[in-house]
């Protein structure tokens, strides 16, 4: 396994950053089927250019699980967008998300937010799309305290923040920290994000994804409320589980997907049901 992974534009990625083409290959799949979940062509493309052993994720229930979430989040952002037509999303550990792609209304303001290499891969990648006005990359740790200054532009704008496979691989003491740095700058946000359960994090040597990584997951989430003990006055708006999903977002999967997530439903593992999937309104 190469821990650091090579790309074309001679950018390398560090161990924990590698776990974003997982979710990248999950959807580039999902676009080769006849009746995809995503619709997501740019990651097919992406797929294509980046030097990497894709293939050692090939068949794992993980990828599904991943777009699946995706799934989840774009729903979420297209929500927000319909209640605030310009308002402003801020992608959070952004990796190689093309979400910007799929449901960009023409109106909002975006920030990908990400690690330099990971913000250098995308620019190599994404040549062909720079900023723009309503489009920005961001270099930066999500616990660095000073990066929500360069959103602080758009703060007479409601807020979309968005943390998919991003909280989970910090500690606990980074993930209170992080929220509490969310909470002060962006009061009255909307806050997307995942969270696994002891059960996963204390056996993710056998789980399908990362044990073909060296990335693990530090923070332990029993329960989505414990974010709303830690930031009193925050509401969680909703929280699902790959198998409880809102039956809107249900009723617009294909067929398979459904059939899948019903036989995943009939007796579902640690990994199903204690991953969680929550929307939370900042205090």
């Amino acid at each position: 396994m190469n821990d650091d992974p090579s790309t074309p534009g001679g950018v390398r990625l560090g161990t924990v950053q590698e776990t974003l083409l997982i979710p990248l290959y999950g959807r580039a799949v999902d676009q080769s089927r006849e009746e995809p979940v995503l619709r997501d062509p740019r990651a097919a493309e992406l797929v294509e250019a980046i030097d990497y052993d894709f293939a050692r994720f090939d068949g794992l229930p993980s990828l599904l699980g991943a777009v699946v979430r995706t799934a989840l989040f774009d729903h979420w952002t297209r929500a927000f967008l319909t209640d605030h037509p310009d308002g402003t999303v801020v992608e959070i550990g952004t990796g190689l998300n093309t979400r910007y792609e799929r449901v960009d209304n023409g109106r909002a303001t975006w920030f990908d937010l990400d690690l330099p290499d990971v913000i250098d891969l995308r620019r190599a990648l994404f040549a062909a799309f720079p900023d723009s006005p309503r489009r920005t990359m961001l270099a930066a740790s999500v616990t660095d305290p000073a990066w929500p200054r360069a959103v602080a532009a758009d703060r007479g704008a409601p807020v979309l923040l968005s943390a998919e496979a991003v909280l989970p691989f910090l500690t606990v003491q980074e993930v209170r920290g992080t929220l509490a740095l969310l909470a002060d700058h962006f009061p009255g946000a909307r806050l997307a994000l995942d969270s696994a359960g002891p059960a996963i994090v204390s056996d993710q040597a056998n789980h399908d994804a990362l044990s073909k990584v060296a990335a693990r997951m530090r923070w332990s989430c029993p329960d989505p409320a414990e974010v709303t003990a830690w930031l009193p006055g925050a509401t969680l708006l909703g929280s699902h589980t790959l198998t409880t999903l809102p039956a809107e977002l249900v009723a617009g999967l294909p067929e398979w997907c459904r059939q899948t997530i019903d036989g995943f439903a009939e007796q579902p593992p640690p990994q199903v049901t204690e991953y969680r999937l929550s929307l939370f309104q900042l205090p």
